[in-house]
């Protein structure tokens, strides 16, 4: 909410790697260190800059990942036959987000798709996990304060 009456005029690393990976943990610690030193930052310029920043890197690897997938299947394809994907889906719960959404509309300019889920359906994973909770522990479904963070976990 910050944001949107903020101005994104905070400089703020931004990580780019050749591969599609990317992370937001020193843009984060960026953020954190840049209160800690002056705790009267403008914040709504703060949060402003934290959205540009993470939203730049996430538009830049969707269309790295577009121009990959794309330049593998021309060199794929057979004479004659050239098949492109420019369609994409943003979802989950950063899809909720307005500049995210403003942002990747744009990239229609570029002659791409985008498609995104209805804001009711942008829930966070928190969501969804915290649902799954619910109804395991309504069928005493209970792990022992041993459990340990296991990414594949089944539900």
């Amino acid at each position: 909410m910050l944001a949107k009456e903020g101005i994104a005029n905070i400089e703020l690393p931004e990580t780019h790697f050749e591969n599609l990976d990317f992370s937001f943990s020193g843009i984060k610690t960026a953020v954190l260190n840049l209160h800690h030193k002056n705790p009267e930052i403008n914040k709504v310029n703060l949060c402003a800059s934290f959205e540009k920043a993470t939203t730049d890197v996430l538009i830049e690897n969707t269309l790295k990942a577009l121009n990959d997938i794309n330049s593998k299947m021309v060199s794929n394809a057979k004479k004659n036959e050239h098949k492109y994907i420019n369609q994409i889906v943003l979802a989950g719960g950063v899809s909720a987000n307005s500049y995210i959404r403003a942002r990747f509309e744009k990239l229609k300019e570029k002659g791409i798709k985008v498609y995104f889920p209805e804001l009711k359906l942008c829930t966070d994973n928190a969501a969804m996990i915290a649902s799954a909770g619910y109804y395991n522990f309504m069928k005493n479904k209970i792990a022992g304060l041993d459990l340990n963070a296991i990414p594949n976990l089944k539900l």
